[in-house]
């Protein structure tokens, strides 16, 4: 809670930058300079109290509680923040959504047989969409989960890799496997997989197939193309959700093609039972930094084009303190 409202340095907090005041805290002591009239209150009463009951305010949900309170200040953020389980892993905490735009796309998953998730990368929509997709199998709301990638590494072909097709793609898929251990025991995910339970496969498998009664899920989606989009949604079958996740500012298909993502968003959104939920920076859920890497990036692409700001001083290169650094 400290770190959102004011405290470990560093810089603004996200309470500072989306209210324009100034946050002091010296011990349970918080002083507030400037900012609009009474916000900033009524914000910090509410997440002290989430706080109490054990329901503490990510940073990142900061900006999205401001602006709510905004709208309405009789708003209760408790209502929005309630816990909504997923998933219970034997170690570890609960898988949960932790924000405003992941509550809302959970929402959207339960409620619409197609859903696309869009925004940059540590907003959990490929790990929700997992957690999502394990609920439906332990309840017996669908028979199986499909998982697919594009099979299309940024600045590598796997054409080129060594072993067969399945040794080629094991590392790219790495992270859903990675997703799955964290929410149900490897020894039973193992099994899953052997028994079919589970597939995960590149795109290029889930041509000519009608995915009946599975939770389908298509992540990095930014790298398929118009063809490729076309066919992976046209295999929903009977009792079957699907879930499309992706980046359209990070496409990675070669030649300048255009994304099969951007283009599905714009010839679907608007469909009855399609959702299209939308992440920000201010919804990454990793460390602090990479919410302000994000939004540093997002300011240079709406920047017009222009040469490369000159280091500090008019001197080319990286001065003494950043040749310093870890990488």
């Amino acid at each position: 809670m400290l770190e959102a409202v004011g405290a470990g340095g560093g810089g603004p907090s996200p309470l500072e930058r989306a209210t324009g005041s100034k946050i002091h805290v010296r011990g349970h002591e918080i002083t507030i300079e400037g900012g609009e009239d009474g916000l900033v209150e009524r914000l910090l009463r509410q997440v002290y109290g989430l706080a109490q009951a054990g329901r503490p305010v990510a940073a990142a949900d900061i900006p999205r509680a401001v602006s709510m309170l905004r709208d309405d200040p009789n708003v209760r953020l408790s209502d929005v923040f309630a816990e909504d389980v997923l998933v219970r892993p034997r170690r570890g905490r609960p898988i949960a959504p932790r924000s405003v735009a992941q509550k809302r796309y959970v929402e959207a998953m339960r409620r619409h047989p197609l859903t696309f998730g869009v925004g940059p990368a540590g907003t959990g929509k490929t790990f929700l969409a997992v957690a999502m997709a394990v609920q439906h199998l332990l309840a017996e709301k669908v028979r199986r989960i499909v998982i697919s990638r594009p099979a299309i590494e940024a600045g590598e072909q796997l054409g080129f890799l060594p072993g067969t097709l399945e040794e080629k793609v094991s590392p790219y898929l790495r992270p859903i496997y990675d997703s799955l251990y964290a929410m149900l025991d490897p020894p039973r995910v193992m099994r899953m997989l052997e028994q079919q339970v589970i597939e995960i496969a590149p795109l290029a498998y889930m041509r000519g197939r009608t995915l009946d009664d599975a939770f389908v899920v298509l992540d990095e989606a930014q790298n398929t193309t118009r063809e490729q989009m076309k066919m992976f949604l046209t295999r929903i079958g009977q009792g079957t959700r699907c879930v499309v996740t992706g980046d359209p500012s990070q496409v990675d298909l070669p030649g300048g093609q255009p994304s099969g993502l951007s283009d599905a968003l714009a010839i679907l959104t608007g469909i009855d039972s399609i959702a299209v939920v939308r992440f920000a920076a201010a919804d990454v859920m990793r460390h602090p930094l990479v919410q302000r890497i994000v939004e540093a990036y997002e300011r240079r692409a709406a920047a017009p084009s222009g040469p490369p700001p000159r280091p500090e001083g008019g001197r080319k290169g990286l001065s003494s303190a950043s040749q310093g650094g870890d990488g």
